[in-house]
């Protein structure tokens, strides 16, 4: 179910709602936001997407635990110390055995003079992954630049806090070593401001760019725009799923809403009432963003809601998830509310590939390429058992045969 004032496309662009302020284009809403309810419906398509990722989390939370460490060694009774933190529920002697390919052990000692114990390193293949990954994150790094930027530039003061950025890298597929590999790089978009050794640093916008201040919603309507010869303005996608509808009130809300100009989440609206409709288009519009630049069109809401200053958030952000049920699906998955973008996937695929995905493609294939052989060095035991009990059956048939004959 779309819904779109005046067509299933675009809107067409009307100059007199270029701009909701500058032209006194003003839209008669039936309910404030705050009255507004909207039902959550379990999406199990999008959900299904969440839990096909479980696993390799799982094992890229390992390998960064080892090649965190000095020398990207670490004791087996390490991990194991820390396997509440690392979320695995099998042991990980066991998490090592079921996933071959990633790790190879060995004997070594802690200290000098005490017994040798086992040790974790990465695989001649995990090695491998991890030259190809540094490959990758050169071949994009201009588009890790452009994500920075972005970042920074829908932000309030054009500063976010340089632990809050660590804290997304993996959302956004940063390198691990971005503040040291990306920007002293770029110091002409890059600044750090503040203390790094008390651990109170801040990343700082040191130039805008034009060219990063587009949304995605605003490049949308200008590929149309091109394709078509058509004026086209910016909005939103809106399409619920299957078997949702909305109450009339609510549809004729959204239907209002949409008419709306669209606020740029790059617009400065430091004029805009915090409860006003027009902010409550420039936060979905800075949600679409987020979810837009991040890896997997999804992210932990609690990961959002550390950026509530910088993004100028209300307090009840989260409720604008759900009502806006046809932008985005919240789900619950795994006890934790993640907000994901619908438009960005089909059923439960993501169609709307990041370049930097490569790298979670290769890890993936080469967890599915230990699994494989796995099963098939399990496969020949297997066969090895079968054929030896086959050899054991004949000679015993014809010993019996020969016992029989001497009777």
């Amino acid at each position: 179910m779309f819904i779109k004032p005046h067509s299933a496309g675009f809107i067409l662009a009307n100059p007199l709602k270029n701009r909701f302020s500058d032209h006194g284009f003003s839209v008669k809403f039936t309910a404030s936001m705050s009255n507004l309810k909207v039902a959550w419906r379990k999406d199990w398509r999008l959900d299904e997407a969440i839990q096909a990722d479980k696993h390799y989390k799982l094992c890229a939370r390992v390998v960064r635990e080892m090649l965190n460490e000095p020398g990207q060694v670490i004791p087996l009774r390490y991990l194991e110390n820390r396997r509440e933190r690392l979320r695995s529920r099998v042991k990980i002697k066991t998490f090592i055995d079921r996933n071959p390919g990633l790790f190879e052990t060995y004997y070594d000692k802690i200290k000098p003079k005490t017994v040798p114990v086992v040790f974790v390193r990465a695989s001649e293949r995990l090695e491998k992954f991890l030259e190809e990954e540094k490959r990758i994150y050169v071949e994009n790094e201009m588009l890790i630049v452009a994500k920075l930027c972005k970042l920074l530039m829908m932000a309030k003061n054009k500063v976010i806090s340089v632990e809050k950025l660590f804290h997304v890298k993996r959302d956004f597929g940063f390198p691990n070593d971005f503040m040291v590999s990306i920007v002293p790089k770029y110091d002409e978009y890059f600044r750090i401001v503040g203390d790094p050794g008390e651990g109170n640093s801040f990343l700082q916008l040191a130039k805008w760019n034009p060219e990063f201040a587009k949304s995605v919603i605003e490049l949308r309507a200008e590929e149309e725009e091109a394709l078509t010869g058509i004026g086209v303005r910016p909005n939103f996608n809106v399409k619920l799923p299957p078997g949702f509808v909305l109450k009339k009130e609510m549809r004729e809300w959204v239907r209002d809403w949409l008419e709306m100009a669209y606020v740029s989440p790059y617009d400065n609206v430091s004029h805009l009432d915090q409860a006003s409709p027009e902010m409550e288009k420039r936060t979905i519009g800075v949600f679409h963003e987020l979810l837009s630049l991040s890896l997997l069109k999804r992210m932990p809401v609690p990961t959002i809601g550390k950026f509530s200053e910088e993004f100028r958030l209300s307090n009840a952000f989260s409720s604008a998830f759900t009502r806006h049920s046809g932008i985005f699906y919240l789900s619950l998955k795994g006890g934790i509310k993640t907000a994901v973008l619908r438009e960005a996937y089909r059923g439960n695929q993501l169609v709307d590939r990041d370049p930097l995905l490569e790298i979670n493609e290769r890890f993936v294939n080469l967890l599915a390429e230990g699994h494989r052989e796995k099963a098939e060095a399990m496969r020949l035991r297997r066969e090895a058992v079968e054929n030896e009990l086959k050899k054991m059956a004949a000679e015993d048939s014809e010993l019996d045969e020969q016992q029989c004959e001497e009777e």
